[in-house]
């Protein structure tokens, strides 16, 4: 039964793929395979397995689907938010982009190496609270260094916003996926595994930093 819920699931994602493959020319590939990939990288579905599993400890198949499902609805949906909204706060705060982006490009150089440092903290869950809420979509899967990514992205492809949108609801479905799937994906991939892929990740995450922070030095000593 599990078997045939995976292969239902993941059959999602080549649907996904055939869609991106025929969106109209106003959509900017490039923005959008990298967008989809910073916001999946810092969501980090398969290193924060063992912490969603331990959420969810105890509870039915439903009530975890249920959780899961929620948790990434409000996740998505933040993201979004301060995705577009997050150009007004820059104006308001007077904060240009080159400072917007070597901030964020530390941020997530700080993220990428506690990732490869296995520091990462893990939240504690507190009795009687509703965990896809918090920390299942704040801080995990809608981190700081999430929000300041998308507001990036989105504040530098100005003609480019669809792509954003679209690689943001990618990745948190591919997230979603995963999640899903906690229990079975844990049985396949070991604590071993979910190290591998933390560490190849935070790798991934820490030239996203760079490329970001180097781009804001740019614009502010060399513009």
């Amino acid at each position: 039964m599990a078997i045939s819920v995976l292969v239902e699931n993941f059959a999602a994602v080549f649907v996904l793929e055939d869609v991106l493959s025929n969106l109209p020319l106003f959509v900017n590939i490039s923005v959008l395979v990298k967008t989809f990939v910073a916001v999946f990288v810092l969501a980090d579905a398969l290193g924060n397995l063992p912490i969603f599993l331990v959420l969810t400890k105890g509870m039915e198949p439903e009530q975890r689907n249920s959780v899961v499902d929620r948790a990434t609805i409000v996740a998505t949906g933040v993201l979004l938010g301060f995705a577009f909204a997050g150009r007004l706060v820059l104006n308001y705060l007077h904060i240009s982009m080159g400072s917007l982006e070597v901030a964020g490009g530390l941020l997530l150089l700080l993220i990428a190496l506690r990732m490869l440092e296995g520091e990462l903290d893990t939240p504690v869950v507190a009795q009687g609270r509703d965990v896809a809420i918090t920390p299942m979509a704040l801080p995990l899967l809608a981190g700081p260094g999430t929000l300041t990514t998308v507001m990036l992205l989105m504040s530098e492809s100005p003609n480019a916003h669809v792509s954003v949108v679209v690689g943001i609801v990618g990745a948190m479905l591919v997230t979603w996926l995963i999640v899903r799937q906690a229990t079975l994906i844990d049985k396949w991939v070991g604590p071993e595994g979910a190290l591998i892929a933390t560490k190849l990740l935070g790798f991934l995450l820490a030239a996203l930093a760079v490329e970001i922070g180097s781009g804001g030095i740019r614009e502010l000593f060399l513009s």
